[in-house]
């Protein structure tokens, strides 16, 4: 299915599952869906500012959200309420699976910031991911992970790190 402009709007819930338990659920309209990657948008999700120190969220900010089923990465355009782009926020997930209009993402952890200008690019939450245990529960999918952030991390610090959400 693809989703264009042509298209009436198509409400999809994302379902963020963090440790076999659901994080978040929060809906959002989709933008587009090749069979491969699906990119949906959708007000911050997290109600109250969150604070990171190198940006915040906040109420009213966008995100545009893009999603792969054969990536275990998915990649968060972040924008102000005025349209200002703030970065990209990426986290390292399973491979996305949506059915129907649920788009489930499974969170494993690990992040990664890159600020709209390309200059701050910063690896997120490696603590929380060793503590994590997936490297002795599912070793291919810690394997997976990291190759991800790394895959990830050499295309946020390139030219050509936008190309990803064309």
């Amino acid at each position: 299915m693809s989703a264009n402009s042509a298209d009436p709007a198509r409400h999809v819930r994302v379902v963020l599952v963090k440790a076999g338990r659901t994080k978040i659920r929060y809906d959002s309209v989709l933008l587009a869906d090749d069979g491969t990657r699906v990119a949906v948008r959708a007000d911050w999700a997290g109600g109250a500012v969150r604070d990171f120190g190198f940006v915040r969220f906040e109420p009213g900010d966008v995100f545009t959200e893009y999603y792969w089923r054969d990536r275990w990465y998915s990649v968060k355009e972040v924008r102000s309420a005025t349209g200002t782009l703030k970065g990209w926020y990426c986290d390292i997930t399973r491979p996305a699976v949506l059915t129907g209009a649920e788009l489930v993402v499974e969170d494993l952890d690990l992040d990664l910031w890159r600020s709209a200008d390309g200059r701050d690019v910063r690896r997120l939450d490696e603590d929380e991911f060793a503590a994590s245990g997936l490297a002795e529960r599912d070793p291919r999918a810690a394997a997976a992970a990291v190759a991800a952030l790394d895959e990830l991390e050499r295309l946020a610090r390139g030219r050509d790190f936008t190309a990803l959400l064309v």
